[in-house]
């Protein structure tokens, strides 16, 4: 049994977390880009934004943070996509919730709703890839 390895877990969430704060930077800018200056709706400028982020974040994640070659590239990529679009539906729920029903301006919610998404994404992302090492060391060993 394969045990967690701390200090490479630590490494790797401050690797995660620079890298998610110039996702984030990238999200939020456009965001208020769109909606400011473009006049667009917030919801339909957030999803465009996050988007831009979850470019800049996997590509500078698969650079700088996971740098991993064991998996699968198409697998990578399913499972990558598979967290974004969740992380998507979580991220404007929450900016949605915070905006419409608690009244709170929606710059600051998508600053909340950025952070609740930056944790979501690390933990599935890093849950995923054990689950998947988990089970091609189960598959080699029978």
């Amino acid at each position: 049994m394969k045990v967690v390895d701390l200090k490479k877990l630590c490494k790797e969430f401050i690797g995660y977390f620079g890298v998610g704060l110039i996702a984030a930077i990238v999200n939020i800018g456009s965001l208020y880009i769109l909606s400011s200056l473009f006049h667009m709706n917030y919801i339909i400028s957030n999803v465009i934004a996050f988007m831009l982020g979850l470019v800049v974040n996997y590509s500078l994640s698969k650079m700088f943070v996971f740098k991993d070659k064991t998996m699968n590239r198409t697998l990578e990529f399913m499972i990558y996509g598979l967290i974004g679009v969740l992380g998507l539906v979580i991220d404007t729920a929450v900016l949605w919730f915070l905006t419409e029903k608690v009244a709170i301006y929606y710059m600051i919610s998508k600053v909340i709703s950025t952070g609740v998404t930056f944790v979501w994404n690390f933990l599935a992302r890093k849950g995923l890839y054990y689950l998947v090492e988990k089970k091609k060391n189960f598959s080699s060993e029978n």
